[in-house]
């Protein structure tokens, strides 16, 4: 059985046919004209193209299209006959699908075309209002955030292999030196060459069910009543963050059960808590009140925004720093559960926030006494 592939071409106007087919317009043409030359005049195409063309379908497909008598006009065999019946069922039968279809690409297509729309390129890390920040840089400043979700590591590998324009990560607020946030982070950022952008604080905690059943607190708690945990994978903001609070609690991960298993994102974490498959998982407060779940805080961290220091004058960057500094969008922010607008749309410096980098003066060394 034979295949059917979809294609589209952009162009200045509409054809009359929802979806054209190059072998059903000659076969089309043939029946309606009697000959192949009147086909061909009909296309404003040589008869030799039309020609072969159609021997050229008919060794693909395997049947015979035209009935070539000596002397008679060209026709349309019964397989021929049968493909332009099935096309027009198919027309028929697809119709409202392929108007929606053709709607939905020409609107997205608009924005390429139109001189006032951006476009640009973040990958991050999962996080409810970035989510939240698409939906309404689109409808209100024609910005389009083509957000692709991923662990932070890899959002700024991302960034700093020329992938995306944005990148979205989140640390501990002022994470010191020794930290796993600055062994983690550090050599993927530089100062002068990164630049920070302000986003907002989130809280960090235990998902767990409705009521909290099990009566979690801590993850010390999670050690005690061996609750059944998973976690996230490797690479994301989260993983480092519960490693580095299991470290500070002195915890070993093998004594958390589940430690090994993982969700991509905040949101099936929460789904596995939802549907018992776990007891608990660390995640974002948005992501447990969306499903009707019981959160734990532990912490609030940042939520940051990076991007190539020579990115900062381009439209679109521009166009999402106007974004960010909105009160209407600081307000949507902090109607989010868990979020607070934190410095949105300043450009920060990367030293002042990540505090990693010592560049503090040579001590002097000591003057000699003189005898």
């Amino acid at each position: 059985m034979h295949k059917v592939e979809l294609s589209y071409s952009l162009s200045p106007q509409r054809s009359g046919k929802s979806i054209r087919n190059a072998l059903m317009d000659l076969l089309l043409a043939v029946r309606e004209h009697g000959s192949i030359s009147g086909a061909a005049k009909a296309m404003r195409l040589s008869y030799r193209h039309v020609w072969g063309e159609l021997k050229r379908w008919e060794a693909e497909l395997g049947h015979t299209l035209i009935v070539w008598d000596k002397g008679q006009p060209a026709r349309l065999s019964e397989f021929g006959d049968k493909l332009l019946w099935a096309e027009r069922q198919a027309q028929a039968r697809l119709a409202p699908q392929i108007e929606a279809l053709h709607a939905d690409l020409e609107r997205v297509f608009a924005v390429a075309f139109d001189d006032t729309a951006h476009v640009l390129a973040l990958f991050a890390s999962h996080d409810d209002a970035l989510a939240a920040l698409r939906e309404h840089a689109a409808a209100q400043a024609r910005l389009h955030l083509d957000v692709r979700f991923c662990g932070s590591v890899d959002a700024i590998s991302a960034l700093n292999e020329g992938r995306c324009v944005m990148a979205g990560f989140h640390t501990p607020r002022l994470p010191g030196p020794g930290t796993l946030a600055q062994q983690t982070y550090q050599h993927l950022l530089q100062p002068g060459r990164h630049k920070l952008i302000g986003f907002a604080q989130r809280t960090q905690g235990l998902i767990v069910a409705q009521g909290n059943p099990l009566g979690l607190r801590s993850l010390a708690d999670l050690e005690r009543i061996r609750a059944r945990f998973v976690n996230r994978a490797l690479g994301t903001g989260t993983r480092v963050l519960l490693e580095e609070l299991l470290a500070q609690s002195g915890i070993a991960p093998a004594a958390i059960e589940g430690y090994a298993t993982s969700e991509p994102s905040h949101a099936a974490v929460a789904q596995a808590v939802a549907s018992g498959a776990v007891d608990v998982g660390l995640g974002i407060e948005a992501a447990a009140r969306s499903r009707g779940l019981d959160f734990v805080p532990l912490l609030k961290e940042d939520y940051y925004l990076v991007c190539l220091k020579a990115a900062l004058e381009q439209p679109p960057v521009q166009a999402l720093l106007a974004v960010l500094r909105e009160p209407d969008w600081r307000a949507l922010l902090a109607a989010l559960p868990g979020y607070e607008p934190d410095r949105c749309g300043e450009v920060l410096r990367l030293r002042a926030r990540l505090p990693w980098w010592d560049f503090a003066r040579a001590k002097k060394k000591p003057t000699k006494r003189r005898s």
